[in-house]
């Protein structure tokens, strides 16, 4: 069997698992593969696509750079998003410190991606993740939620959609990142 049919036949066993309730997921919340996601700390409301194909996060993320700050690796990238509540764009240049590097393996070769810790809100959580930068312009949702972020949000109904809404003020749960056996992937 290819590594890439492993990978897709993980994909899938994970999303059965969610999808029939699991135990890959703590929480009794059900999730549609389309939620409403608030990035903090911008508070900026997007669609984001829950993908149990995918196991590492992913954000739409332009003129991405490497470079080092006190002797650490660092990136920097930008952000071009549209705010699901007012239709706003928002373009911000953000700053963060490498976490990892993925490597992605697909029909068009090997691809390097950074992967930097963001923070996101879904219903009145917050949750800080690992996220890969790529330019997702052409894509319909420019935030991707993989399989190490569903893990932990609840089950996943892949006929739903817009569950919740995004609604995390001060007194929101924070669920802090907690590193995974598998971030070599």
């Amino acid at each position: 069997m290819t590594a890439c049919v492993t990978r897709m036949l993980a994909g899938l066993a994970a999303g059965c698992l969610l999808a029939a309730g699991g135990a890959a997921a703590d929480s009794s919340e059900v999730l549609g593969w389309v939620e409403k996601a608030e990035l903090k700390p911008w508070d900026i409301k997007v669609k984001a696509k829950l993908d149990s194909g995918a196991l590492t996060s992913s954000i739409d993320a332009r003129d991405i750079a490497s470079f080092t700050r006190d002797g650490e690796d660092w990136v920097r990238f930008r952000f071009r998003l549209e705010d699901e509540d007012t239709g706003d764009t928002v373009t911000e240049e953000v700053e963060r410190p490498l976490y990892r590097t993925l490597t992605v393996r697909g029909a068009g070769g090997r691809d390097q991606r950074p992967v930097v810790l963001l923070k996101l809100c879904i219903g009145n959580t917050v949750y800080e993740e690992q996220f890969s930068l790529r330019d997702r312009s052409a894509m319909n949702y420019p935030v991707l939620l993989g399989r190490r972020t569903l893990g932990h949000l609840g089950h996943l109904d892949v006929g739903r959609t817009f569950t919740r809404d995004a609604e995390c003020g001060e007194d929101a749960e924070f669920v802090a990142h907690k590193p995974h056996a598998q971030d070599d992937d």
